[in-house]
């Protein structure tokens, strides 16, 4: 499992430090310190595989000796606290060779360093750890000041901005992971901290075997303590709490094998035996489930948390989808159909079908569609029909650009999911019950993400249509959240492609949408589109020649240069821009400093914008022409002809935008497209590019990579789709492993008693809701495949009722109904438990906490009249149902719910209770009194006088406790007066019992 590591510093004087001794320490070699008039020698440093100084333009040549370099440096700066140099240190992927990682590194610090103009002292260190494994990093020593010809010139105060060690680190985890895509390399890392991933760890810094080899001297290593004693805390957390090396794993992948889970141990704990002890801990942990092998014949595993996800996820996405309440009359239908019919826009048969899904009374629609099957045509229509009913639609998307293509196609107002749920956090615009909530390229949306979405929506009662394509690019995040839902709930399929113009492309793009790469590529290259060279670079070039020919034959025709990296990106973009610039088609270059480095921008440039920024009207991904620029605002007309201008010191984030990559073409109709294959692609990448156009697209590729169009086919069909834990059918062992853990257990057992109980005794187990739904277990499910939803597939843990009799409508309604109680339930005692822990930590109420409890009391009362009440005065007699039922397990408090009732309806029931609780308060007072427990002996009396008073307020009650033996409250007389008075008075005789406890 690669690991992230990036760190940077200065290489100060004030700290003692000479540029020199480091660049030396760094290269492992000998240099002469002129300022100092000493030596240097490092050359027994062992590790060292790569040292190269990488200059940028303009600066001397002699600068590449780096003994030179970094004395003129020493010579330049005057100041005795000069700061000398920034080092940048990063983690090279273990997994790659080392040929890969030094690429790897020398390429990073040529597009983010030695571009914006600092000179950069590559060093690749190849170090081996104490464990016999490689631990590859690289030292990049950064000048600080502006290089020319005639030597240093000023500092650039823009290099020392905190945002761009951020960028730098982004940039990084992103570098490292197209590289490790395109090397097949199955891992992947995250620049976030560990906090920003919702993971409780402290983060870890790098410490090379120099490091460790002073510790093992028993010498002082302050970074190698720290480093030690974070890991050594890191893993006490994992073996005190399992969970969060489980939460860590499955951040971005469902499932894991045990592989995984050994290397993230080892690099969060310290030493052999507390990596064993946090290792068995994760084992034992009733939170990792076990799921089988799959077909690799790998152990796989899952955690609780992730299964629960995808459970909460299903039964929001069951209650939408079985309720009804956006209606959409016929009337409004057919008007939108005809405005839409009157524009040109004639919805054919599949469009049809998926418009009526998608404005049908139920509160979930999943459309899926093939690329360019014109979904947001469809959507557009749609948007109106809602609308003429009084809905509020909005729309939402992974990415800025995709939710720039849905607003673009379909008019619906559309921002990222990311927004929308920071917004829902700050209270501002929830969703309600006549909002329909659009998600466009639902295939991206990890499962997490998706079920905070789909609950927060059920909730509200809202409606929420998922539109997308499994197929296309997969989620970033853990799970196939799209593909699940579209197979549990059903939904319709758009397949007749509208987008190509030939016919034999619209098969091709079915091809690639159902598996069939090798036969789209090979119609491609029956009609002349594929391409190949003997290299990469030969192919780029052709790529490049190719389309600016056809630019010049054809100004008016839209086109794109996509591609896997953004490495190649970049190329491509400077070829493209270079024969722009020969064809006299751009204005004077205005040099400035982007989020990316320096470029030369002018007037007719592409450029695409890299951040969203909703003052601007721009998405992360929107393409533009510069229509004016200079070297402080710039004027951009974007491809949907808006027009925006801004100052570069308020937005930078931009680039060239002749290529780009296939991540941000999504969404993307252009009429040509041209392609640049790299071994980094797989099928869902190759569906994407090859379906993005009009009229034609030209795929390029190099022999250097792809020996022939047999080994290109190969690696472009890679299929790379995420999984749920659900895909893992477990063996009966596992099964049985996460059933002990409270998975589907009581579902199982009120199947059972359905089946083989009488129906007199079925009934009481019924209203135990033994069969009711929690948070961590299997809702309860219609049969696999029902009539009314023929297309429904089975879920995570079906199967476990063989030959299941039908199930009655009376009965399926009881489930229903039992499974919304349980969620009302459950929202209940979450407001109630935030408010209880406010109390415990003596902090005053929230407003939202407060407005939450009455929201979640008001939800109970539609279920039963004081329902609200009784709920609490159960959550008040057992603390233990408000977290139990917060956490998902809402049974016991529904048992205690109805026997509240039942208390609270029956005068008999209410008195037996009364009788139980008055003679256990006196019981334990005459205890308390006997023991000289004054505290304890005051409270429980203080209880039976509550008790009398709450007597007076209940006639009824008091009727019936008349009626029975008053030696059951400890009078020994029968009264003609009022009990309360009686009771009352019995405990005056306490009273003064206790004040001789005073003297």
């Amino acid at each position: 499992m690669a690991i992230y590591h990036f760190s940077v510093q200065v290489i100060s004087r004030s700290s003692g430090r000479s540029a020199v001794a480091a660049a030396a320490y760094r290269a492992g070699d000998l240099l002469h310190d002129e300022r100092l008039d000493r030596d240097h020698d490092f050359r027994a440093k062992a590790g060292v595989e790569h040292s190269e100084i990488l200059l940028p333009e303009n600066a001397p040549d002699a600068w590449r000796d780096r003994e030179r370099l970094w004395n003129d440096v020493e010579a330049f700066e005057k100041r005795k606290d000069a700061q000398l140099a920034r080092e940048v240190e990063f983690a090279i992927p273990r997994e790659m060779t080392k040929a890969d990682g030094i690429a790897l590194a020398r390429d990073f610090a040529a597009s983010e360093f030695v571009a914006r103009g600092m000179i950069a002292d590559l060093n690749v260190h190849w170090d081996m750890g104490a464990d016999g494994r490689p631990k590859p990093h690289a030292h990049v020593m950064l000048t600080m000041r502006e290089a020319g010809p005639d030597g240093f010139g000023q500092k650039v105060r823009d290099w020392n901005r905190s945002e761009l060690v951020e960028q730098w680190r982004e940039r990084w985890a992103e570098h490292v992971n197209q590289r490790l895509a395109e090397l097949d390399i199955d891992t992947r890392i995250d620049h976030r901290s560990l906090a920003a991933q919702g993971i409780d760890l402290e983060p870890q810094d790098k410490i090379g075997p120099a490091a460790s080899r002073m510790g093992a001297r028993d010498l002082e290593s302050e970074r190698l303590e720290e480093h030690r004693a974070i890991a050594r805390r890191n893993g006490e957390c994992i073996i005190a709490e399992p969970r969060v090396a489980l939460d860590a794993i499955t951040h971005q992948q469902a499932t894991f094998t045990r592989r995984d889970l050994a290397i993230f141990v080892h690099r969060h704990s310290d030493g052999q035996a507390q990596f064993d002890a946090a290792m068995a801990a994760v084992r034992a942990s009733p939170d990792l489930v076990a799921l089988g092998k799959d077909g690799c014949g790998d152990e796989r595993f899952t955690s609780r948390e992730m299964i629960e996800t995808e459970q909460r996820m299903r039964r929001a996405a069951e209650m939408m989808a079985e309720r009804d309440r956006h209606h959409v009359g016929d009337r409004d239908r057919e008007a939108a159909l005809a405005n839409a019919a009157a524009r040109g826009l004639d919805l054919s048969g599949e469009q049809r079908a998926a418009f009526d899904h998608a404005t049908g009374r139920r509160d979930l629609g999943v459309v899926v569609g093939y690329a360019g099957t014109g979904k947001s045509a469809m959507l557009g229509v749609a948007r109106e029909a809602w609308e003429r009913a009084g809905f509020t639609v909005h729309g939402a998307a992974l990415s800025g650009i995709a939710a720039e293509g849905l607003e673009n196609g379909s008019g619906i107002a559309s921002r990222t999911l990311a927004s929308l749920e920071h917004g829902w956090a700050q209270g501002r615009d929830p969703l309600t019950a006549r909002d329909v909530l659009v998600i466009d390229e639902a295939g991206m949306v990890g499962t997490r993400q998706m079920e905070r979405v789909l609950s927060h929506a059920a909730e509200a009662g809202a409606k929420v249509v998922l539109v997308g394509d499994p197929q296309q690019l997969q989620s970033i995040e853990a799970g196939a959240a799209f593909r699940a839902i579209h197979s549990a709930q059903g939904g319709v399929e758009i397949t007749e492609v509208r987008r190509q113009r030939a016919d034999w492309q619209r098969d091709a793009t079915r091809h690639l949408a159902t598996g069939r790469t090798g036969q789209a590529i090979a119609a491609y290259a029956e009609h002349d589109m594929v391409h190949t060279a003997d290299t990469r670079e030969a192919a780029r070039g052709e790529l490049v020649e190719r389309w600016d020919r056809e630019r010049r034959a054809s100004p008016d025709v839209t086109r794109i240069i996509l591609t896997h990296t953004n490495a190649e990106v970049r190329d491509l973009n400077e070829t493209a821009r270079g024969l722009m610039r020969q064809a006299g088609e751009l204005g004077a270059d205005v040099s400035l400093t982007v989020t990316r480095g320096a470029r030369d921008f002018a007037s007719g440039d592409r450029v695409m914008f890299l951040r969203n920024e909703r003052g601007l009207g721009v998405k992360n991904g929107t393409l533009g022409t510069i229509e004016q620029v200079d070297g402080k605002a710039m004027t951009v007309r974007t491809d949907t002809s808006h027009a925006v201008s801004f100052d570069l010191k308020d937005y930078a984030d931009l680039d060239h935008g002749y290529a780009a990559t296939i991540h941000k073409a999504q969404g993307m109709t252009v009429d040509r497209a041209h392609v640049l294959a790299t071994p980094g692609m797989d099928a869902h990448g190759a569906y994407v590019a090859l379906s993005r156009h009009r009229d034609g697209v030209d795929l390029h590729y190099g022999r250097d990579e792809f020996a022939d169009q047999g080994r290109l086919t190969r690696t472009l069909s890679r299929e790379r789709g995420k999984d749920m834990a659900s895909d893992h059918a477990p063996s009966d062992p596992a099964r049985a492993f996460a059933e002990r853990r409270g998975i589907g257990v009581r579902e199982r057992i009120a199947e059972v008693v359905r089946k083989v109980v009488p129906e007199r005794v079925r009934a009481i187990f019924d209203g135990l809701d033994l069969g009711g739904a929690r948070r961590g277990e299997r809702a309860p499910q219609r049969d696999p495949v029902s009539p009314d939803r023929p297309d429904r597939a089975p879920g995570m843990f079906d199967g476990f009722r063989p030959n299941a009799p039908a199930i009655d409508p009376a009965q399926a309604a009881r489930v229903q109904r039992d499974r919304a109680h349980g969620q009302v339930v459950e929202r209940h005692a979450r407001a109630v438990s935030a408010i209880w822990s406010m109390h415990d930590k003596d902090l005053p109420v929230l407003p939202h906490q407060t407005a939450e409890l009455d929201k979640a009391r008001e939800a109970m009362n539609t279920t039963a009249l004081g329902a609200a009440r009784d709920m609490e005065e159960a959550f008040r007699r057992d603390g233990s149902l408000v977290a139990e039922a917060a956490g998902g397990r809402p049974q016991r408090a529904l048992q205690a719910l109805q026997l509240e009732r039942e208390i609270r309806t029956d005068p008999d029931r209410r008195a037996d209770r009364f009788v139980a609780e008055w003679r256990g308060h006196d019981r334990a007072a005459d205890a308390a009194h006997e023991s000289g427990d004054r505290e304890g002996y005051r409270e429980h009396r203080g209880a039976m006088g509550r008790m009398t008073k709450q007597l007076e307020r209940d006639p009824q009650l008091e009727s019936v406790l008349r009626g029975r033996d008053c030696r059951d409250l400890g009078l020994e007389i029968e009264t003609g007066g009022r009990l309360a008075h009686d009771l009352a008075a019995s405990i005056g005789f306490g009273r003064e019992r206790d004040r001789g406890l005073e003297r």
